[in-house]
């Protein structure tokens, strides 16, 4: 008995006299400030898988949302929250970024106008004005919605408002807005007595695309802890499936005077269905589409390679 004891002792001690496995630093620039988009990335830093996969990731946002990808193509940074077709795009353009996961599985972007506006179809906006933040996909989007119905942009009028939807729709600046996230601004206008009607690209005309990815340096594929990033992902994505209720209260803990308000539940209400189940996995045929799509637009001149910049890592 006493030998058994000291045995375990001296298990401990040496257990204790080793040195400590340090974590892999991971790098994370997000493409905005936190909100329930990043659900699963905030719930895998709050409880712990990321650590768990021996990660230490520093989530940084950005003061410039255009920045992100350009830092990972430099190499200054391991992952950045994208979106699909921008990573198009700039792959097109030269950057060395490949995708590697999927956060949110569907488009989030939308038109949106008032519910008291009477318009009822995409048709309905013929002579209106439409706002939108971002010439480039966003007004190609618009386009192809438009020539699904018989109209051309020649029948609307376009006005930049910067990143004042919701406000320049209720003031009757415009009589739409394309840009809208459908779970962000519709709720938004709701609170305000405001109510919107959306209508969702993907139904007029549009592939469906993933909103949110993650990307890495196309010459940084071979390190492990890119891999332990997903995996711990995947734990995230599970458990707040599972626990939403619980979720949330692990991702407003991450900065509660900013996330714990009555916006950012509802949005986190209509964003969990649209996460992605399995972040790893890679639908070829929805980036194939894409890519052929903006390559009509006149968004990029050559469609690139699929496997040149997507892939599903083991």
């Amino acid at each position: 008995m006493k030998n058994s004891t000291w045995f375990t002792l001296l298990t401990a001690l040496l257990l204790l006299s080793q040195p400590l496995q340090a974590k892999e630093k991971i790098t994370l620039l997000l493409d905005w400030f936190v909100n329930p988009d990043h659900a699963a990335l905030i719930v895998a830093q709050q409880k712990g898988f990321f650590a768990a996969h021996d990660l230490d990731v520093e989530i940084i946002e950005p003061a410039d949302p255009s920045m992100p990808p350009k830092l990972v193509a430099a190499g200054q940074a391991d992952i950045a929250v994208d979106y699909q077709p921008q990573l198009q795009m700039q792959v097109s353009e030269g950057l060395p970024l490949v995708r590697i996961g999927t956060l949110v599985s569907t488009p989030l972007n939308s038109v949106v106008v008032l519910e008291k506006s009477g318009i009822q179809s995409i048709a309905d906006l013929k002579g209106k004005k439409i706002g939108y933040s971002v010439s480039g996909f966003e007004t190609s989007l618009l386009k192809a919605m438009l020539a699904k119905h018989g109209l051309s942009e020649k029948d609307v009028e376009m006005v930049n408002v910067n990143w004042s939807l919701s406000p320049s729709l209720i003031s009757g600046q415009v009589d739409a807005v394309i840009g809208a996230f459908r779970n962000f601004e519709l709720n938004q206008m709701d609170l305000e007595k405001q109510p919107g009607l959306a209508f969702y690209p993907e139904e007029h005309g549009v592939p469906a695309y993933d909103e949110l990815i993650l990307v890495a340096n196309k010459n940084r594929l071979a390190d492990k802890k890119l891999s332990a990033f997903l995996s711990a992902l995947e734990d995230a994505t599970i458990y707040l499936i599972n626990h939403p209720e619980q979720a949330w209260q692990d991702f407003v803990s991450y900065k509660p005077l900013e996330l714990d308000n009555e916006l950012n539940r509802l949005a986190w209400r209509d964003t969990l269905p649209r996460l992605s189940l399995r972040p790893r996995a890679l639908d070829n045929q929805r980036y194939q589409k894409m890519a052929e799509f903006m390559q009509r637009q006149g968004l990029m001149k050559n469609v690139v390679p699929l496997a040149d910049y997507a892939l599903q890592l083991p």
